[in-house]
């Protein structure tokens, strides 16, 4: 099923990323901005980069990025959810490539809760024996 444009969300930990693809040269736009200027870390944009260089499509698609929330790095892990399931839209015979690189599965790790009487979630006062 070959659609001209894909749009897809992916979520990490406070992050959400909203995706727009359609078929291009390669070219990565988050924010705005070129994927290069945004993340600084050449780690970051290898993790953004990941599902489209598993599925051999680095090349084929220009992608929109609108990412927002969380840090640095769960926006980077919200982006390559987003990408998963826009290819998985585009062609899902790539379903069990992704699968078996647990791109597909949402991180669902997030920020435990502070506690009362706690300074933060786990992390308890200074005791003070006399």
């Amino acid at each position: 099923m070959a659609q001209s444009l894909l749009n897809a969300t992916g979520k990490r930990k406070c992050s959400v990323a909203r995706i727009r693809m359609k078929p291009g040269k390669g070219d990565i736009v988050v924010n705005n901005r070129p994927l290069s200027e945004y993340f600084g870390t050449e780690i970051l944009r290898k993790i953004v980069k990941q599902p489209l260089v598993l599925t051999d499509n680095a090349d084929k698609f220009d992608t929109m990025v609108n990412v927002c929330g969380g840090g640095i790095s769960g926006q980077a892990g919200a982006i390559k959810h987003a990408l998963t399931r826009a290819l998985l839209i585009h062609d899902p015979e790539l379903r069990e490539t992704l699968k078996k690189a647990g791109f597909i599965t949402r991180d669902s790790r997030i920020k435990e809760r502070k506690k009362y009487g706690r300074k933060k979630a786990r992390k308890r006062f200074q005791f003070s024996k006399r």
